[in-house]
This record gives structure tokens, sequence and C-alpha cells, in this order.
């Protein structure tokens, strides 16, 4: 086993590319703490950022607390298409968030 693979974090949960610890990992709240969440995962800072500049808190409690639910909707399927051509290690940029009313 190489030297980086003890740091790989195995595949994550939105985009399925696999993560390796450092700058690009954060931890997410499946419920946000506000509502009450305690559990979390590790996620690609990138796939993080982007689930909160599409939905509120409340919104990810009430509709979207499970990758499954998140990668079933027709914006984040459209970015996981675009993100897993991008290497893991691959933090990128985001503008601030365009939630829905």
């Amino acid at each position: 086993m190489a030297a980086s693979d003890d740091k790989t974090l195995g595949p994550c949960p939105i985009c399925g590319r696999p993560m390796i610890d450092g700058a690009s990992v954060d931890r997410h709240h499946w419920i946000p703490k506000k509502e009450g969440g305690a559990e979390w995962s590790h996620l690609h800072r990138i796939c993080h950022k982007k689930l909160h500049s599409l939905f509120s808190e409340k919104e990810l409690a009430a509709s979207f607390s499970t990758p499954k639910a998140l990668q079933e909707q027709p914006d984040i399927r459209t970015f996981v298409s675009w993100v897993r051509k991008q290497p893991a290690e691959y933090v990128g940029r985001h503008n601030r968030p365009k939630r829905r009313s």
C-alpha cells in the first residue's frame, strides 16, 4: 500500500470520488446541528459547499438528510456529473449561495 493511501477516507457519499484527508475534505452533518442533528460524514469540500449553496439548513434537515436523497436531486446530479471529472483533491471555488426561496 502506498503512503498516500494511508490518508484515504473512502469514497465521498455525494460524488463517489476517493477522499484524501486534508484541505479538500470537510465534515457534513446530515441533519444540521442547528436542526438537532449529530450524525456526520466526511465529504469533499466542493461537494459540501455545493449542498449549502443550493439548500437551506431547514431543507437539508427536512428533505435532503441522506446521500441518496441528495443524489436524486437534479442540481446535484448535474454537479456530480461534472465533479467526477475533477481530481480527488480538487477544492475549486464557489460563489455565494444561490438558494431557492
